[in-house]
């Protein structure tokens, strides 16, 4: 049984994206958010501006930043400004890179889904019958 639920899962965590290019690090939400804000701004940001521009708790952030920082694409110095602690965050150049090569994949899963999506169709298919409009 245990088996069957691990391919199951497989399965599962396989079928969530559907181009192998979205890196799974960077596609989340939370994450995403995360990344874009860093991407624009090299010298970084402290934490609590990072914290606001993405609406996230502290202990959100603080959890995303770990992920991304153990995955090698950002780095946090903590310091003192007045005598205050501050944390910094900003992207590695590997970060950037990765960055760079997700927005990539976006652009092709973009790409793949407009021709479709624009295409009208000769005609609209018929409902099965007991459908009723929402």
């Amino acid at each position: 049984m245990s088996e069957r639920k691990t391919l199951r899962e497989d399965a599962h965590a396989r079928g969530r994206f559907a181009y192998d290019g979205l890196d799974r690090i960077l596609h989340e939400k939370a994450r995403l958010g995360i990344m874009t804000s860093l991407v624009t701004r090299p010298e970084g940001l402290r934490f609590s501006e990072l914290k606001r521009l993405c609406a996230l708790t502290d202990g959100n952030l603080s959890r995303h930043l770990d992920v991304l920082r153990e995955a090698g694409l950002v780095e946090i110095w903590k310091g003192y400004d007045n005598r205050r602690p501050q944390t910094l965050c900003r992207l590695t150049p590997e970060g950037r890179a990765r960055f760079a090569e997700y927005l990539l994949e976006l652009e092709k899963v973009i790409r793949d889904a407009m021709p479709k999506a624009a295409r009208k169709p000769d005609r609209v298919p018929e409902l099965p019958p007991g459908w009723v409009p929402a």
